[in-house]
């Protein structure tokens, strides 16, 4: 059997330049799928890797939220009927779940959010939602009743043009609870 070391040396160098060319095509086609990345030579392989990870937790996240936003929706629709309840101001006056209500006194905007147990999401949303208005959240808190969640945010406002700031917050979060536009 002829063995040649120089053939069989030869084969491993190019069998790694092949992997490596692989491996290259591969993170770069990987890349690409990850939106608003400098161009590849600037970022090193690892922080491409690393960027990569980020973009499909967050995709991850976001499906997670998607998939309880419509668990929600299907509950709320679905049963017209047991989707009301009972408020203790009112006994005889059921309300439509999902309800919000917003009370304004001087800098002080309170928020009573009613969802079903399945809508975590339209608690985060109406924080989120206060945090963009420039809404300082003082404190919240929930209850929770065997078919809905009490949500109670208690916020300030600027003292700067309060009515307007407490309109205009007040009917971005009955947009989004209500879906009105």
């Amino acid at each position: 059997m002829d063995h040649n070391p120089n053939s069989s040396k030869a084969g491993r160098k190019s069998a790694e330049k092949n992997r490596r060319n692989q491996m290259k095509a591969l993170y770069s086609k990987l890349n690409s799928l990850v939106p608003h990345q400098p161009p590849m030579e600037m970022v090193s392989l690892a922080d491409q890797l690393e960027g990569a990870e980020n973009y499909i937790k967050k995709l991850q996240q976001n499906l997670e939220e998607m998939k309880q936003k419509k668990n929600c929706l299907m509950e709320l629709y679905s049963s017209n009927s047991s989707s009301k309840i009972s408020i203790n101001s009112n006994p005889g006056e059921p309300i439509k779940i999902p309800n919000i209500e917003i009370h304004v006194s001087g800098s002080a905007l309170d928020v009573v959010l009613i969802t079903g147990p399945d809508c975590q999401f339209m608690f985060t949303e109406t924080i989120r939602i206060l945090h963009q208005e420039g809404a300082e959240v003082v404190n919240a808190s929930y209850s929770v009743t065997d078919r809905s969640m009490i949500h109670t945010i208690h916020s300030k406002i600027g003292e700067c043009a309060l009515e307007y700031e407490a309109g205009r917050i007040s009917e971005r979060l009955r947009k989004f609870v209500y879906g009105v536009n």
